[in-house]
This record gives structure tokens, sequence and C-alpha cells, in this order.
């Protein structure tokens, strides 16, 4: 039934546990990308990997990425990623190369970007929060005062280049998180997810307005504390071809646990599954027919949901 707890949902372990963050799920079609993190701005372990469910390899296809977390694919099949430890957002380019991307906004220096997502426009809408990993020898908050920027908001990048404009989407968020785009356009998904208790840990939908502002949201889902705190929020979202939201977050201290969520548009829970480990990260739809869903953890597994009964949505055609 709608809003109960399912556990019908076989997680099969692909990849890991790493001992170190996974991030990132990308589909290209044919294998799934995603990223695994470490703490070290230097080491090779930051790097980009990429699962063949044809042969269960595991290959990595980038190192030392400067803890590159969340990856997306536009429309045209160009990788991008978001970099924690030079707060930037860059292109993988096939050559090997890597192009970094605009990083100011009316002056300032964003903060540290967080997930991304391309639209048929070619733009990139990202999650700016301040709350990321620590960054030495990088660029630092107060290190860049009065030169960063006073708020943590969803920012535009109106073209993905370099010298590209930047924009500020949203004015009432301050940890936002996870980001996707309706299958129509329309909408705009962000988690907001404080660690704060008196804050809130939301997931909303904006409208995507005709003039390219977004509208006043509606909080599909809110979470709560307990005797443990603030029961951590959204940290991964992906949307369906029928418009539904699959969201992973949570965790094992507390609340209800490490769950994938599927919602209505509305913001109806129509299901909960639990997920084997102590906190999700990520998810992204993939596999044959777009049927599968991936799910990366904070300990470093890549788990697969080989048939979810749902047709994953996506922007880049290769993935269909």
């Amino acid at each position: 039934q709608g809003g109960q707890l399912m556990a019908d949902w076989e997680f099969k372990l692909v990849a890991g546990p790493y001992g170190s963050p996974t991030d990132g799920p990308a589909w290209d079609g044919a294998g799934l990308w995603f990223t695994r993190l470490v703490q070290q701005t230097s080491s090779a372990d930051n790097c980009i990997l990429r699962f063949n469910p044809e042969s269960g390899a595991i290959t990595v296809e980038r190192k030392f990425t400067h803890r590159t977390a969340v990856l997306a694919f536009d429309a045209k099949g160009a990788l991008y990623g978001s970099q924690s430890i030079c707060r930037r957002l860059v292109r993988f380019n096939p050559d090997g190369s890597c192009t970094p991307l605009a990083y100011r906004i009316e002056g300032k220096f964003h903060h540290q970007p967080r997930d991304l997502v391309a639209d048929q426009a070619g733009r990139i809408w990202f999650t700016d929060s301040a709350g990321g990993p620590p960054v030495p020898g990088g660029l630092r908050d107060h290190e860049l005062e009065p030169y960063t920027i006073e708020h943590t908001s969803v920012l535009l990048m109106e073209s993905a280049d370099r010298h590209a404009h930047l924009r500020r989407m949203t004015h009432d968020t301050t940890a936002p998180t996870a980001i996707a785009i309706s299958p129509d356009g329309g909408t705009l998904y962000v988690s907001e997810n404080n660690e704060d208790p008196s804050l809130p840990r939301e997931l909303r939908a904006y409208p995507i307005l005709s003039d390219r502002a977004l509208g006043r949201p509606a909080a599909l889902h809110s979470f709560g504390s307990d005797y443990n705190g603030a029961q951590p929020g959204i940290s991964g979202i992906c949307v369906d071809t029928e418009g539904n939201i699959v969201a992973c977050g949570g965790s094992g201290r507390n609340g209800p646990g490490a769950l994938v969520y599927v919602f209505s548009p509305g913001g109806r829970v129509l299901e909960t599954h639990p997920v084997p480990a102590e906190e999700p990260t990520n998810c992204c739809f993939g596999g044959p027919e777009m049927r599968s869903l991936f799910v990366t953890t904070t300990e470093g597994h890549l788990f697969q949901v080989t048939d979810t009964g749902r047709t994953g949505w996506s922007l880049y055609p290769g993935s269909e």
C-alpha cells in the first residue's frame, strides 16, 4: 500500500564498500559512472569509477578529481561534476582534460557546489551549500571574506562556460543539497537539509516560470527530530517517466532509518524501501530500459536494484 514501508526491493552490492563515501551516480546508456571520495586533497582515490553491468567490471575513469562528488550528463552527453575542494563545477572532456566553469556570482566566489542538473536549454542548476567538507590548501570561506557570497542558494549557470553568467535562484534556502528537474521541465525539486533541528529539512518543489525565475515552493515532505537530534533529510533525487520523485535519505542513527522514498509529484509517499547501509548519499536510474536504481552511500557502497517496477527519466538520450 502507498506510504507503507515496503521491503520488496533487493539491493544488490555491485561495488565496495570502500570505507569512504561514494556519490555522483550517472548513467551513460551502457554503464554507471560514480565517484569515490577521500579527505586527502591529492589522493588518487578521489576518482571517478564506472560500473559495466554486462561484465560486472569496475574501471577507474579519472584519478585526482579534487573530490568531485556528484556527476551529471547534459542532453548532448557531456559529463559535468561538482568539485568540493576547488569549489567549482567542471566539465570532463573525452580527451581526458577538464574544463573549469564559472565560479563567481556578482563578483564573489560561490561556496562548495553539492548537486547539479542540466536542463534542455543547456543551462546548469546547482545547489551551493556552505556545509561541505574541509578544504585543506584550497579556498576557504574565511580566507575569502568579503569575497564570498553571503547566501547558500540554488544557482543557475546560463551556459556551460567559464565566463557564463551565474544567477541566484532561491532566497529561502540555507542548506540546499539534492536537486532534480521534472520530465516536463516545469518543476525544480530541491532538498533543504539542515543539521540544526530548528531549521527545515524538506523536499521542495519550485515552479520554473517562463521568465526563468522560480515561483513559491511547495513543501512536499518534511523531516522531524527525535532524542538523537535532527532526522537527516533527502540527500539524492531522481525522477521517473511518470513524474514521480525517487529520493534517498535518512540515517540508521535515528528516525525511520536509511530509505529510498517514492513521492508523487504532489508529495504523497507512494513507497519506502530500506537501504542496507548507514546513510545513502545519492541515487539514479539506469540499466536496461532504465528500470534499475543505483544507490551510493557514506560507507562506500554501490547498490543496484535491478527492477524497481518504474522507468527512470533522463535528459541524456543515450540513457534511454
